[in-house]
């Protein structure tokens, strides 16, 4: 027990629920007068005591949540006793959904419906509820367009399409994203006409990130670049994190990895000053993109670390049953999986895998679309613990045979989603590939792994880095498995040629290469080229024992010169 009296706020607030929840009776009318700001400390009590039902009888209600949502510096706890109340079997989205349904049809002043409409829509976005946030967002979508349009309507119509575009997106809806996409556009144009265009920098975000989660990277980089060109000082501060951040995460798919150190990095720094106080979730955000910069600009310790933190963040709020913390944990078993390549300790990261795919089992519906990333990666961990289990037969055909099914499974659903000329897709082919490579079916890896070239050269264009990567595993497959040493050469000098492109000298993946070439030469019997690299791998690990620690955080800049340093560096 703490010897800190408690403050006389707290015991006012304590007794208040105490006394207006009794066995009897729920005194609503007692305390609904109050101020926002108290009420809601009123309700996080009945949170922390454990009152749900009653809780969840009060959220449900319109009016009373709505007020709740006007509390924004406490939103964190909202979203926490929020989840809870949803873990616990109550229906309270729904509940709100009819509710503000009603209220739509029911003669309220008709802006005021609309902004509620919003903010509720908006409070889903937040939760990861993108479900429910499409939902409310089309009643909000029906109603603005059921009245003649004025200039406030069509930017409120606008906001609307802009919160729903990123929730469809997100929750992989392409279709329905695409048709809010051109009603968006002609949105714009009807307020272009009446010269009334709000700055449209946080439309053109999400219309970036509708086009990566299609993993259309041009469009999505093309998108954030437009952006970027219209950050403005006078634009909120979440805002401009949202824009950077997003703007860094294409820069990364588009290895343009100078870009995108300068923005996510900038971005971390105004989230820790934006989000210290209150730790909303949405610091874990960016944490989730600079730990997607550093994984794939080669520094895999450090994203680890990163992964983690924002895990944290998200499990503290959330706690286990919300897709933003299934997707931290699918994000951090990547991150161990290519950490641990090399050592084998691939128990960790399967963990996080099974936990990222038991959550999203239990909260999406069956063979959603989501769930083929993550079943991605837990066949690529499961390949690798079957290929430690040589001395174990059994186990070892158990682990390929699962790990079989898991890229079956994602692949189906990458082909219904997207089609055959898409890089997820492609990378589904590969990962086929590799898998049928470890359980020696070697006509049907090849055939895999020259699927994904051709799909990737066509899209991506010969240079690319996912190029290089399935050309070293075809190379791998050459020279290991089907004895075709001077086919492997070759392709293991050109991926070599592409990395050295994107990375430089210290890239960790040269590491497969080498080992590769060596391999051949040695089996050729060509002792110069063996010796040749060989030398080049001990150049390599030299260079590699060299590099500094990724600096923890670095000057914040002002938003002019950030946006101008970054366009003299594209």
């Amino acid at each position: 027990m703490s010897n800190v009296p408690r403050q006389l706020y707290d015991i006012c607030i304590a007794v208040a629920v105490s006394d207006c929840v009794t066995v009897c009776k729920f005194y609503k009318k007692d305390f609904r007068g109050l101020p926002n700001n108290v009420l809601f400390d009123f309700y996080y009590k009945m949170f922390t005591e454990k009152r749900l039902c009653l809780l969840a009888v009060e959220f449900s209600e319109l009016e009373v949540f709505t007020r709740m949502l006007a509390v924004k510096h406490k939103r964190p706890k909202l979203l926490k006793s929020f989840q809870f109340l949803i873990d616990h079997g109550s229906v309270v989205c729904e509940d709100l959904i009819g509710s503000y349904e009603k209220y739509t049809r029911g003669g309220a002043d008709l802006h005021h419906v609309v902004d509620v409409g919003l903010r509720l829509g908006s409070f889903f976005n937040e939760g990861g509820w993108y479900n429910h946030s499409i939902k409310v967002l089309n009643v909000t979508e029906a109603l603005c367009k059921k009245h003649k349009p004025d200039v406030y309507l069509l930017r409120k119509l606008l906001d609307c399409y802009h919160k729903k575009i990123y929730a469809e997106a997100i929750y992989c809806e392409f279709v329905s994203a695409e048709a809010t996409f051109r009603s968006s556009q002609e949105t714009v144009e009807d307020l272009k006409k009446l010269n009334a265009l709000p700055n449209l920098a946080s439309l053109y975000t999400n219309y970036s990130v509708y086009y990566t989660w299609r993993s259309e990277y041009d469009e999505g980089f093309r998108w954030a670049i437009e952006a970027l060109k219209l950050l403005k000082n006078d634009l909120p501060t979440r805002v401009i994190i949202e824009i950077l951040r997003q703007t860094a995460k294409t820069c990364v798919v588009k290895r343009r990895f100078n870009l995108a150190g300068l923005l996510v990095r900038q971005a971390v720094n105004m989230a820790q000053e934006l989000y210290k106080i209150d730790q909303h979730p949405r610091y874990s955000d960016t944490l989730i993109d600079y730990g997607f910069y550093l994984l794939n600009s080669d520094s895999i310790h450090e994203s680890v670390k990163i992964y983690k933190k924002a895990l944290d963040i998200r499990k503290e709020v959330f706690e286990r049953n919300n897709i933003h913390v299934a997707l931290a944990h699918e994000d951090m078993a990547y991150a161990l999986y290519v950490h641990e390549y090399s050592s084998g300790r691939f128990t960790s990261a399967r963990d996080h895998s099974e936990k990222s795919i038991r959550i999203m089992d239990n909260i999406l519906p069956r063979d959603h679309l989501m769930l083929s990333s993550v079943k991605r990666v837990k066949a690529l961990i499961l390949e690798e613990q079957a290929l430690d289990e040589a001395h174990n037969p059994k186990l070892q055909d158990s682990f390929l045979k699962e790990a079989e099914q898991l890229h079956k499974t994602a692949l189906e659903l990458s082909l219904k989603a997207f089609g055959e000329k898409n890089v997820q897709t492609a990378k589904h082919y590969g990962n086929m590939g590799r898998l049928y490579q470890s359980m020696k079916r070697n006509k049907e890896a090849e055939l895999m792994h020259l699927r994904a070239i051709a799909i990737k050269e066509e899209l991506l264009g010969k240079e690319d880095y996912e190029v290089g990567l399935s050309i070293g595993h075809l190379a791998s497959l050459y020279n290991y498995h089907m004895k075709r040493h001077q086919d492997a050469e070759k392709l293991y000098m050109r991926s070599i040629e592409i990395n050295l492109n994107l990375f430089g000298e210290s890239y960790s993946g040269l590491e497969y290469d080498y080992r590769g070439l060596i391999n051949v030469y040695s089996t050729l019997c060509d002792v110069h080229s063996m010796n040749l690299y060989s030398q080049k791998m001990r150049e390599w690990r030299d260079i590699r024992s060299k590099i500094k620690p990724v600096a923890e955080k670095e000057q914040t800049l002002p938003l002019g010169e950030i946006v101008d340093k970054f366009f003299s560096m594209y």
